[in-house]
């Protein structure tokens, strides 16, 4: 029996490869779906909590806001994040004192009918005492 031809097995191994590969599979562009996420999610998110973090930062006093967290809006009640019992506790003092009637009338075209204040953390501590956000 002769030897096969060098030309005759290249051919057999590029018939076997083609058999062997898959094509890759089509896929939408990330880009797209990253455009529509935003826009759904994160424009609409901002609007709302837009003219709420502005009527926040003009009528909460600097000391107090560092400390605070505005997390979400759901049904027209505003979830403030606050670090500490002592700042939970001085805040809630303020809004008492009518600081709540001003921000529910500064920020009624936004939803805004209620404010709940709740204790947690929005960002991680290092050793050297550097703060930096978390996304959980």
């Amino acid at each position: 029996m002769p030897a096969p031809r060098p030309n005759h097995d290249f051919l057999l191994l590029q018939r076997l490869q083609k058999f062997k590969q898959s094509a890759p599979r089509a896929s939408d562009k990330l880009g797209d779906q990253m455009v529509s996420f935003f826009k759904h999610c994160v424009t609409k998110r901002q609007t709302k909590l837009g003219k709420i973090a502005e009527a926040w930062a003009r009528l909460v006093p600097e000391t107090l806001s560092t400390h605070c967290c505005l997390e979400s809006l759901h049904r027209g009640t505003l979830t403030v994040l606050v670090d500490s019992s002592p700042h939970q506790y001085e805040l809630k003092q303020l809004l008492l004192a009518g600081l709540q009637q001003q921000l529910l009338l500064a920020c009624k075209a936004a939803g805004l009918r209620k404010i709940s204040l709740r204790r947690g953390h929005w960002y991680q501590s290092d050793s050297d005492g550097e703060q930096t956000p978390r996304f959980d």
